[in-house]
């Protein structure tokens, strides 16, 4: 066992020493003000470019199958949502206005949005037919996607699977330790490092993406209906969105606790 938690230790020793701590965006309304830990030989730009590539793919493939929707109402209304929410980003991070944002209607009855690193969005029509929402919901989910990308989540996790995957090599080295012990190791430094980052991210999402759609003029109100009917979506077969923002009585109360905050930015946005 001493052996596993000096794996353990060397895994966040090592991660902390290849990395840089940064704070990716600025706290805003709702105090988003964690420092991050970054792999400082993975940058932005490089997390970037692998992800556009990916999208640009996906995109490729979805017009071949003829899944891509570029002139549906739906297609439009989430264009307008996205660039309202776009304009605001740089609220939290100047050099997001100089992103290539894009943002993409996939037809297809899975509940699923995300928005990769550099802005990259999609948004399936199966979370706006099967869950009716409303634009202020669209706003909910797409500005919680977008808060992802300004704070780097994933540019975060791929630096601590680089610090696991250093420490599991230099550890095999070190202590001579079967394949066994290190998949023990591995799994030790992912509950103790990956999991509660994994919870703090969501929550870090969820308050920018609140503040995001408040500060576009989208009734922050919209999150707790969003997400009660995520709830109620999941009590069957859970959506394919449950798998990674798993809903819960405690998000939502986090997200109640801060609408007070955001609240006056909404109204002066309505303006």
């Amino acid at each position: 066992m001493n052996k596993i938690l000096m794996v353990s230790a060397l895994s966040a020793g090592l991660l902390l020493a290849g990395c840089q701590s940064v704070n990716t965006t600025s706290g805003g309304a709702v105090g988003v003000e964690r420092k991050q830990y970054m792999f400082s030989m993975l940058s932005t730009a490089e997390v970037n470019q692998m992800y556009a590539q990916s999208y640009q793919k996906t995109m490729g493939e979805a017009s071949d199958k003829g899944v891509l929707d570029k002139t549906s109402s739906d297609a439009k209304r989430i264009q307008v949502i996205a660039d309202r929410l776009i304009a605001q980003a740089p609220i939290f991070r100047p050099d997001s206005a100089q992103w290539n944002w894009e943002v993409n209607l996939i037809k297809s009855d899975e509940l699923n949005a995300n928005c990769g690193p550099g802005g990259k969005i999609m948004f399936y029509t199966g979370l706006i037919d099967q869950l009716k929402l409303t634009d202020a919901e669209i706003a909910a989910i797409m500005g919680h996607e977008i808060a992802h990308a300004l704070r780097e989540h994933g540019r975060e996790a791929m630096s601590k699977a680089y610090g696991i995957e250093m420490a599991k090599q230099g550890a095999g080295a070190l202590f001579g330790l079967g394949q066994d012990s290190l998949a023990l190791a591995d799994t030790v430094a992912n509950y103790g490092m990956t999991l509660p980052n994994s919870r703090g991210n969501e929550n870090e999402a969820d308050l920018i993406g609140l503040e995001l759609a408040a500060r576009a003029g989208y009734d922050p109100n919209a999150a707790i209906t969003l997400w009660n009917k995520m709830a109620k979506a999941s009590e069957g077969a859970p959506p394919e969105f449950m798998s990674t923002h798993p809903s819960s009585s405690s998000r939502i109360a986090s997200l109640q606790a801060a609408i007070p905050k955001v609240m006056p930015l909404y109204q002066q946005a309505k303006k």
